[in-house]
């Protein structure tokens, strides 16, 4: 595990990369309006361990469960489905054809919300993408192709079927030129820290785990408008996949390279640039873990009740990687983490 605190907090990143890029949407009353018909209006459970707040030497840990989020057993539900619930909202929808890449939950987010409004669904999974996961996508109704060894090369091909075809491309990160609805997708996901302030008391530390950052951005946004500036807000990372630490340490957009990680859905080498503008502001710390912490994240997930997996755990992994770390823990904090997908 290593840390970088950020130097750019609070003023956030003022480069030319960034200047036209939108800030992370805090309208979490917008997308529970839209959600909730469609998924369902119940917030997920906020979890209690008193038992692993005492193993981390903390006063309190609580887990944001975002398992059973609209039946699709991740926090991505809020992202892709509630933009085509909001799209269809405004106009018909039953002759388009959404498509996107995934590495696992986004594309099913796509899929179920395609599938709630009558519109197509194409995705896209890197050869590495395991079938069974392009299974449940054939299930929901989705068309799946594969292209490339790796989440980037699938998206650039998402990119161009949609050009050749007259698709909407619906992605869940943003670069120079496309921010409209990556904006949307993680303006979805604000709910989760919107429900968060109702269900417990304010957290002196908040760990989010990071891909190409939408989780991370909106939740950390949303922290910022509900709770204030006083809590430290700790992006984790696979070290193998340094997306939003590499950008961070350069003071500008910056692709990562590195391995595969098991931690598969955190497994980008680019961050969105709507969260890197988000978290430049808002995150205090940005912290990478290992494979073997990631694996010791999800088999805590499993010992307190709540199988998950590396990715989903990766959050509760920082927690655990941050013993000894100069993160200011103490006996008296009050720790948040979300747990962002069941087990696969």
């Amino acid at each position: 595990m290593e840390t970088l605190p950020n130097p750019h907090r609070p003023a956030g990143l003022d480069v030319p990369t960034l200047v036209d890029v939108p800030a992370p949407s805090v309208a979490s009353d917008a997308v529970h309006a839209v959600f909730a018909p469609l998924f369902g209006a119940d917030p997920t459970p906020m979890v209690n361990l008193p038992r692993l707040a005492a193993d981390c030497g903390v006063g309190q840990v609580f887990v944001k469960d975002e398992r059973p989020r609209g039946g699709l057993g991740s926090f991505k539900a809020l992202g892709a489905a509630y933009v085509i619930a909001r799209m269809a909202q405004d106009q018909d929808v039953s002759s388009v054809t959404f498509v996107t890449a995934s590495a696992g939950n986004h594309g099913i987010s796509l899929a179920a919300g395609a599938a709630k409004v009558g519109a197509k669904a194409v995705i896209y999974l890197a050869e590495t993408v395991p079938e069974p996961f392009a299974d449940r996508l054939r299930s929901m109704g989705a068309d799946v192709a594969r292209a490339g060894a790796i989440y980037e090369d699938s998206l650039k091909a998402a990119e161009h079927a949609a050009r050749d075809n007259g698709w909407v491309l619906l992605s869940d990160t943003a670069w120079p030129g496309y921010t409209d609805l990556p904006w949307r997708v993680m303006e979805g996901y604000s709910l989760i820290m919107a429900e968060a302030h109702d269900q417990m008391p304010p957290p002196t530390h908040v760990f989010l785990q990071a891909g190409v950052g939408g989780l991370a951005g909106a939740c950390a946004a949303k922290v910022r408008d509900v709770w204030g500036q006083a809590p430290r807000i700790i992006v984790v990372e696979p070290a193998a996949a340094p997306a939003l630490h590499v950008a961070i340490a350069a003071g500008d957009f910056k692709a990562s390279t590195g391995p595969v990680s098991a931690m598969g859905r955190l497994d980008c080498k680019e961050a969105s640039l709507i969260a890197l503008k988000g978290l430049a502001r808002d995150a205090d710390d940005f912290m990478l873990i290992t494979e073997d912490e990631g694996h010791a994240g999800a088999a805590a997930a499993a010992a307190h009740g709540m199988p998950s997996t590396p990715s989903g755990a990766a959050g509760l992994a920082g927690l655990l990687a941050a013993q000894g770390a100069d993160l200011g823990l103490t006996e008296s904090s009050t720790v948040l983490v979300v747990l962002s997908e069941g087990p696969e």
